[in-house]
């Protein structure tokens, strides 16, 4: 499975982005996406995950409120929305696709897009 994600870029603060991510592929259905990022000079860190069939969601405290993770099972897409941005969010985010087997799990992930909130 290849991820490919995009949407990130340069933004003012208290601006809106919207990533993507495409799995392309698959042969197996995929049961979870996420999103993770990875601040400069930090560590990755977790920041949502939603089921493919769109039922469970879930962010970090840090975001509730201001992003959204959507998915369009059809497409094999997961979204980002990401409104009220801050400097802080600054970071490159990656996607992360999982796939749960009887005997293992398999674990994918998208090459990062850059968001750099600054004005």
């Amino acid at each position: 499975v290849q991820l490919q994600a995009s949407g990130g870029g340069l933004v003012q603060p208290g601006g809106s982005l919207r990533l993507s991510c495409v799995a392309r592929g698959s042969t197996l259905k995929i049961d979870t996406f996420a999103w993770y990022r990875r601040p400069p000079g930090k560590q990755r860190e977790f920041v949502a995950r939603i089921t493919s069939d769109d039922r469970i969601h879930f962010l970090v405290d840090s975001v509730k409120g201001r992003f959204t993770i959507s998915t369009d099972n059809a497409k094999d897409t997961v979204y980002l929305q990401m409104n009220s941005l801050k400097p802080e969010d600054t970071a490159t985010y990656y996607c992360n696709a999982v796939t749960y087997q009887p005997a293992r799990v398999l674990d994918y992930w998208g090459q990062g897009t850059l968001v750099t909130v600054s004005s």
